[in-house]
């Protein structure tokens, strides 16, 4: 009996050795694998990182030349959307003298642009060769002493007041300006789907750039 019952122990721990490393076999392999697909999750995340980047360069700037009642008048680079309040603050506020009342500080810049601002007593009205000059004192677009509306400021219910231009025409007027930047002469207008050659002639002494 005890020489028979000798092979079969003996069998009994070669079983129990090749299940201990089958076991081990197996955990190893789980390991692996595990390990593998969480190194291939890792690019995927990182490379979606770098899309939003190219957005900060993108940002439209405008040159704005600040002049007349500020405390420290120069050229500025502002953001696209900057108005001229942005401006005004840019150049270190008003100065002293400023006529404060008179500026419209909501009104958007557009590039390449002079504002100045008026002093105390100044009427501001535009100079004969300032057309890209404006002066944030008449910044309405508000017909001034000449009784003349000025393109690149007025608004949607201004340019409806001249005659033969209803809602539909002005909005693409002021859809030019902001598409295109300032009007730089009235001769522009012609650019604006709508306004030919007559409809020009009408305007050309009621409007000013």
């Amino acid at each position: 009996m005890p020489e028979a019952a000798s092979p079969r122990r003996r069998l009994g721990v070669g079983a129990a050795i090749i299940l201990i490393l089958g076991a081990l076999a197996v955990t190893v392999v789980i390991g692996v694998v595990r390990a593998g697909g969480g190194a291939a999750s890792t690019p995927a995340v990182s490379a979606t990182r770098p899309a939003a980047a190219p957005t900060s360069g993108t940002q439209k700037r405008v040159y704005v030349d600040v002049a007349g009642a500020v405390k420290r008048p120069g050229l500025f680079v502002l953001p696209g959307d900057a108005r001229v309040l942005d401006a005004i603050s840019a150049a270190g506020g008003f100065a002293s003298k400023a006529a404060r009342g008179s500026v419209n500080l909501a009104r958007p810049l557009t590039d390449g642009e002079q504002l100045v601002v008026p002093a105390e007593g100044a009427t501001p009205s535009p100079t004969g060769d300032a057309a890209n000059t404006s002066s944030v004192g008449d910044s309405s677009g508000a017909p001034a002493a000449g009784g003349k509306v000025d393109l690149n400021t007025a608004t949607k219910e201004q340019l409806e007041e001249l005659p033969r231009i209803g809602p539909a025409l002005a909005q693409r007027i002021l859809q030019w300006r902001k598409d295109n930047g300032r009007f730089t002469s009235v001769d522009d207008l012609q650019a604006v789907s709508g306004i030919g050659d007559k409809m020009l002639a009408a305007l050309r002494d009621l409007v000013r750039v």
